[in-house]
């Protein structure tokens, strides 16, 4: 379903003295907000997989968040924190006028939409929680586990350059791109937007909050972990997961066990962390079904 398409609207929002760049697609009754991954990600591959939906007769929304593509891009490590980002998110929401919004997090855009949703649960109609988690410790071991496949030679060889934080060494790099091809898109072309959002990463706010790659997390969300909150989440909830993905499907099975009673989760086969490109009859459908029976 997925394609390219340029936004009905493009808005440069100035919040909390930045400049925060927003697009809308359609202007459809129901609005769709998305929060893309990284940290530190332009929202291109997110907006780019979601913009179709308006065809569904939604009003889809993204913005690039501080410190990522069109917006502002300051060198403050102090400003990359998950409390800023809640505090961005409901400033975009209210400044666009939208309402209660049917929020998608991707990834990290997942962590940030939970916390969003137990700050403002008010502000949500429903809850797309997508190849994403809630609890950053048992993320660490389930990489650990996916890391292992690789033999024990080789996951030495990274931990040593771990060690001594030579995380660009050749070798080390190599095996974070065998990685990245079984457990985040495993297609043999990944598609424009994803290159073009990755091409454009803002490094500094990732090692802050996460750390150097996708599969050692380090910086200040490492400790993160909403567990014992998500109880308190009353709106309906769709967990989405990739049968390879590398925040995996015990990650989300975690999420579901957590949550109240009727949250749905949809494992997308054959598919990582990018189900909507990597399996698209996989992914739209269920996604469709589930906001049309909550929306309204």
């Amino acid at each position: 379903m997925w394609r390219e398409i340029e936004p009905d609207e493009r808005h440069e929002l100035t919040i909390q003295g930045y400049r925060v760049v927003a697009y809308v697609f359609g202007n459809g009754p129901e609005t769709l907000l998305c929060l893309n991954g990284g940290p530190g990600l332009p929202c291109d591959y997110l907006r780019e997989a979601h913009s179709c939906l308006a065809d569904e007769g939604f009003r889809v929304v993204a913005f690039d968040q501080l410190g990522t593509g069109a917006s502002d891009r300051p060198d403050d490590a102090s400003l990359w924190t998950i409390e800023r980002y809640v505090e961005e998110t409901e400033a975009v929401r209210q400044a666009l006028g939208l309402g209660a919004v049917h929020l998608l997090g991707h990834s990290w855009g997942g962590w940030l939409a939970i916390d969003y949703a137990l700050t403002y649960p008010e502000a949500i109609k429903s809850l797309i929680l997508a190849d994403t988690v809630a609890d950053m410790p048992h993320l660490a071991s389930e990489l650990e586990r996916l890391r292992a496949a690789l033999g024990s030679e080789t996951v030495a060889m990274m931990q040593a350059h771990e060690a001594a934080g030579t995380y660009d060494h050749p070798e080390y790099m190599a095996a974070v791109t065998l990685l990245n091809y079984r457990h985040v898109c495993r297609l043999p072309e990944w598609p424009a937007p994803v290159n073009r959002s990755l091409e454009d990463w803002n490094m500094g706010a990732y090692m802050t909050m996460q750390g150097p790659n996708e599969f050692l997390y380090i910086g200040n969300l490492k400790d993160w972990n909403r567990i014992p909150d998500l109880p308190k989440i009353s709106a309906p909830v769709l967990i989405v997961v990739g049968e390879h993905d590398e925040l995996t499907p015990a990650c989300a099975l975690r999420m579901k066990n957590a949550l109240p009673e009727g949250a749905r989760i949809n494992v997308v086969r054959n598919a990582s962390h990018m189900p909507f490109y990597e399996n698209p009859q996989g992914y739209y459908p269920p996604l469709l079904s589930f906001l049309k029976d909550v929306s309204g």
